[in-house]
């Protein structure tokens, strides 16, 4: 009797973490911090245990071919829940559908072209129907900085609808509490608009930088404050150590 091999399948060890590329303009890997940092407390909320992962331009491997690579879409950003930070105490160097299981719930793709491939529907290659026919995302998101613009998808039966923006004129996420919007501001020393989260009541969420700053104007303003009244109680000959 002959013996079959079992086939086994790489892991995120034994796969290209990158197809060569390089990141397209000096506002993507700011736009992704972003994002990431500001949702943190969110996640963090959602995951006590820490069982989730957010990807910044790595690959989700969804079939084998040849070359690797080529099995992969590398999104700007991305979001699994109920999955480890780590493997077996390593970084994920890409992530790896048939050994993960989970799919990611947002992808979002930021435009630096024309937005053709972000919307490329041919089977099998075309990014747009990998996220919803093959890798099965149920948020999709394209975010073109030059329009000032963000369209969100929505996976239902099978295919992705647009999906509608509340009276802010933000996309609600439901299963995170958030939603997603432009916010023009300065980030990273540049005035754009940036790609931003919100609470479900309408409030920005803040990155570290942004809270301290609030913190420091409010001890600015408490100090100022105390310092009026101490002048206002010298005028009337009190010292205000007393």
């Amino acid at each position: 009797m002959i013996q079959q091999q079992a086939l086994t399948l790489p892991d995120h060890t034994q796969l290209p973490e990158s197809d060569g590329t390089f990141v397209k303009n000096f506002q993507e890997h700011p736009q992704s911090i972003l994002l990431s940092e500001s949702i943190e407390p969110i996640l963090q909320q959602i995951h006590p245990d820490g069982q989730y992962c957010i990807g910044q331009d790595c690959g989700i491997y969804w079939r084998l071919t040849e070359p690797l690579e080529k099995g992969a879409e590398a999104p700007d950003w991305f979001y699994v829940g109920s999955v480890p930070p780590m493997l077996n105490g390593e970084l994920r160097r890409s992530y790896v559908l048939w050994q993960e299981y989970v799919a990611p719930l947002i992808v979002l793709e930021f435009v630096s072209g024309d937005g053709a491939a972000e919307r490329d529907r041919t089977p099998i290659t075309g990014k747009f129907w990998v996220y919803e026919q093959a890798i099965r995302v149920p948020y999709y998101g394209i975010y073109e900085v030059k329009k000032a613009a963000v369209e969100m998808y929505h996976l239902i039966e099978n295919s992705y609808q647009p999906l509608a923006k509340n009276e802010r004129g933000h996309y609600p996420i439901h299963q995170l509490g958030v939603e997603l919007g432009i916010w023009q501001g300065s980030y990273y020393n540049a005035e754009l608009p940036w790609l931003r989260w919100w609470d479900d009541r309408g409030n920005l969420l803040l990155t570290g930088g942004e809270r301290a700053d609030i913190e420091a104007q409010r001890a600015d303003a408490e100090a100022q404050r105390a310092e009026r009244l101490a002048a206002q109680l010298r005028a009337l000959g009190i010292e205000p150590e007393a």
